[in-house]
């Protein structure tokens, strides 16, 4: 499990503050309330008194894992208590049979399986509909999905139609505007020699190829490389702002946790900024690009508007090596992280699984036929 980062004076856990912790925890997870010592005390495994767990909040107040709102003598976790429930107390995330039977039965249907677009919309609002929360996909961005095949057309002296098809079956088609009067022919040769040469590459990859061989090839292919990065890179710069595809935001509206307005305004005015989505869910999984699942707790957040929430994404989808795809799952810091953490790892393993295997059909991120789309433009 990765974490995020809470730094404050530490305390030796033993068995009955992990118990105590815990069990406050869990019980404010289901119902939201600040959780009392005599409740606690006929939960104890430990038999533990009132007196002595009252002793123990206090400690573990005093030290920043718990807090009480004035108006209750009860305690509630911080974002300090969640953390170290998260990393030191939850056992391994398990979904029911059941549950793992419905992900499976909702993304592996003909419906889910008509194409990559299909497949991201479904897997975000199944993540929002199980979870209760918000559900985010974030698929590859174009430069980094692996290339199966390219077209070049001309559409008028200075606009190009690009038409890249990955190796998942994901189609992107947009128009780039060049300064280079290409005729339809180098075009078409540009194409045949990037396919020839980087299938299996990612356009990213093939752009910083050329640029290293262009100064070592012959006359000949000096054009046609020169063609290519010109055409690779300004397809990356024009196209490469990523999709995300969002699913119940107005859960968040329905949650308790969030009792201020405006808090709620700024949450749902935030979801709306594509860039932002990417970022934190970056921000959330980190550099690393191993499967694990990572969660941020409130405060742990950079962005201010996320500080009463808490995060949970995966990487998914690889390319020699690098994570190039994520998805998760946004709700309150008080949220059920043993079943929401192994939602999103089984979700994120089976959408991988699918991309991978090539189980989707080509279709135009527009939705529309590449060959009519040349004759309408």
């Amino acid at each position: 499990m990765k974490s995020g980062m809470l730094t404050k004076n530490r305390i030796t856990f033993d068995n009955r503050k992990k118990e105590i912790l815990g069990a406050i925890v869990r019980n404010h997870i289901a119902t939201g309330d600040p959780v009392g010592s005599h409740g606690l005390a006929r939960q104890s495994r430990e038999k533990l008194s009132s007196a002595t767990i009252r002793n123990l909040c206090a400690e573990l107040e005093e030290s920043g894992y718990l807090t009480h709102p004035h108006t209750s003598a009860g305690r509630v976790p911080t974002d300090r208590g969640y953390r170290y429930y998260v990393d030191n107390i939850l056992g391994p995330a398990r979904l029911s049979k059941t549950i793992t039977a419905k992900i499976e039965e909702r993304l592996l249907d003909e419906e889910s399986l008509s194409s990559p677009q299909r497949l991201m919309v479904r897997t975000s609002k199944l993540l929002s509909q199980l979870s209760g929360n918000v559900g985010i996909v974030v698929p590859p961005s174009v430069s980094r999905e692996i290339l199966h095949s390219v077209e070049f057309v001309k559409l008028s002296e200075q606009r190009i139609l690009v038409i890249t098809v990955s190796r998942s079956g994901r189609v992107q088609d947009r128009v780039i505007r060049v300064d280079v009067d290409f005729s339809q022919d180098e075009l078409n040769s540009t194409a045949r020699f990037l396919v020839d040469s980087f299938s299996g590459w990612t356009l990213e990859e093939i752009r910083d190829e050329m640029l290293r061989r262009l100064s070592e090839e012959r006359a000949y292919y000096r054009r046609l490389l020169e063609n290519a990065i010109l055409l690779c890179s300004q397809s990356i710069q024009e196209g490469d702002q990523p999709d995300v595809f969002i699913e119940g935001a107005s859960n968040i509206i329905a949650k308790s946790d969030f009792s201020d307005s405006e808090r709620i305004k700024a949450i749902l005015k935030m979801l709306e900024k594509k860039d932002r989505i990417v970022k934190i869910l970056n921000e959330c999984v980190g550099l690393s690009n191993d499967a694990a699942v990572a969660v941020r707790i409130g405060s742990e957040n950079s962005a201010a508007d996320l500080h009463e929430c808490t995060v949970i994404a995966s990487s998914c989808c690889y390319v020699s090596g690098k994570a190039i795809g994520r998805i998760g799952v946004v709700g309150p810091t008080r949220i059920e992280y043993g079943r929401l953490i192994g939602l999103v790892d089984y979700i994120a393993r089976l959408f991988e699984r699918v991309l991978n295997d090539g189980g989707v059909p080509v279709m135009t991120s527009s939705g529309i036929d590449a060959v009519r789309f040349r004759e309408l433009s």
